[in-house]
């Protein structure tokens, strides 16, 4: 039989029809046609992973993690702004009747949000392997801080030694650093307690316990029973999500609510405040427990639906004290009214929801379990406040998040939004999003 003849490579042949690897105008890949490949069906080339949101349409569209992403970055940018805003307004009458201009205060409060949003923009750059890295020197350094205020360093501010610095020109509270070191190292710390329990039993908890046990009681030395119910609330959570022993659990909130009621029977102011708060009636005006508590209430009652307009509070004229402080929400519901109100609370809930959805959806639960700190420090903070000025809870000096003026709180709360950003750049579809922009 005559001789096959062999077909040249310069024979005519479709482009790239028989080059191995060769791809078509639609990007498809085939196999070549030589001795030993076997011809492949064409596949489309993969494209890189930048998230599929097609099943988060109408009310799924919550769970959204692009959308929770931006809804939190807004939610927090909303509440500072506002926060400047309401500032200026509560506190200019008090500015003018110490002598200063009627804007020193918002000044001063816009400085520290600026300083703020720097703040957050560069730690939002850090990942959590950074985090995990320094969060123990973060610890010991804000553990140091609150120890000078026991020194003849700290500064006493109606009756709390909770405060560092220069009396009239700077002052800081470390225990709003505490809130944030503890954010950031508790999680790290009780995760590898965890993994050691099996080994070594409840002794694999006398680090993180102790460390955070210090803590605690450095604030409680200062007599801030405020602050230090939100680093209880941060510690529980932390505890809770990290697999600690449930029995473990049960003792230390026993623990902990003993020690609560031991303070607050032990103190005649604390007592009388939680007396104040459950039996004071509107005509007690005149009791000076009461008188806060009573004129917040006015403030909130007559602002109506939609308020008496900005910067027309009679309440903030020396009847309410603390105003642009731990009682600036009543300032809002008399100036902005119920829907004011409201729109604050729906910011927060915004804030909880967001970082509650990205932590669910993130596969490193150490970021997670920040993220979780992070939301009942800002959002169980939030509520406390409000708590207050609505008569829930007795006066603890909690300020607002966000809103509330003082540079510490502001400080610290940008910084933790910050954290939570850089955080939530490692799930999978936002760090795809951030990544393209």
């Amino acid at each position: 039989m005559p001789k096959a003849r062999r077909i040249a490579s310069s024979d005519k042949t479709s482009p790239g029809s028989s080059v191995k690897g060769a791809g078509d105008a639609a990007g498809r890949v085939r196999t070549g046609d030589g001795p030993g490949n076997r011809r492949m069906p064409m596949r489309p080339l993969r494209e890189p992973d930048r998230g599929d949101f097609a099943g988060f349409g109408g009310l799924a569209g919550l769970l959204n993690p692009l959308w929770c992403y931006h809804g939190f970055v807004v939610a927090v940018l909303a509440l500072s702004v506002f926060g400047v805003i309401m500032v200026f307004s509560s506190s200019s009458v008090d500015m003018v009747a110490r002598g200063y201009a009627p804007w020193k205060q918002a000044m001063s409060q816009g400085v520290y949000c600026v300083g703020g949003f720097l703040c957050a923009l560069g730690l939002s750059r850090c990942g959590a392997r950074l985090y995990r890295k320094v969060g123990g020197a973060a610890v010991f350094a804000a553990m140091f801080l609150q120890f000078l205020t026991l020194t003849p360093l700290g500064i006493d501010v109606d009756g709390n030694r909770g405060w560092i610095g220069i009396r009239g020109v700077i002052t800081f509270q470390p225990a709003e650093l505490i809130k944030l070191s503890l954010c950031i190292w508790l999680p790290g710390a009780l995760q590898l307690a965890a993994k050691r329990f099996r080994r070594e039993g409840w002794k694999a908890y006398i680090v993180p316990g102790g460390v955070y046990a210090s803590s605690l009681g450095l604030v409680l030395l200062g007599k801030d029973l405020g602050t230090a119910m939100i680093i209880v609330f941060i510690g529980v959570v932390a505890f809770m999500i990290s697999g600690f022993p449930l029995k473990y659990m049960a003792m230390l909130a026993g623990a902990l609510s003993v020690l609560v009621l031991v303070l607050v029977i032990t103190s005649s102011n604390r007592l009388k405040r939680v007396f104040a708060a459950y039996s004071c009636s509107d005509t007690d005006t005149q009791v000076t427990l009461c008188f806060q508590s009573v004129h917040a209430r006015y403030a909130l009652s007559s602002g109506g639906l939609l308020g008496v307009g900005l910067g027309n509070s009679r309440e903030k004229w020396n009847y309410l004290p603390a105003a642009h402080n731990d009682f600036i929400f009543a300032i809002i519901g008399e100036e902005t009214g119920f829907v004011g109100t409201m729109i604050v609370v729906l910011l927060f809930v915004t804030i909880g929801w967001c970082l509650l959805v990205v932590a669910l959806q993130i596969k490193d639960r150490y970021v997670s379990m920040v993220l979780m700190c992070v939301m009942i420090w800002i959002v169980g903070q939030a509520l406390v406040n409000i708590g207050v000025v609505v008569g829930l809870f007795p006066v603890l000096g909690v300020p607002m998040p966000f809103v509330s003026a003082g540079g510490s709180s502001m400080l610290m709360c940008l910084s933790a939004a910050g954290v939570a950003v850089g955080m939530m750049r490692s799930q999978p579809q936002i760090k795809a999003e951030t990544r393209r922009s």
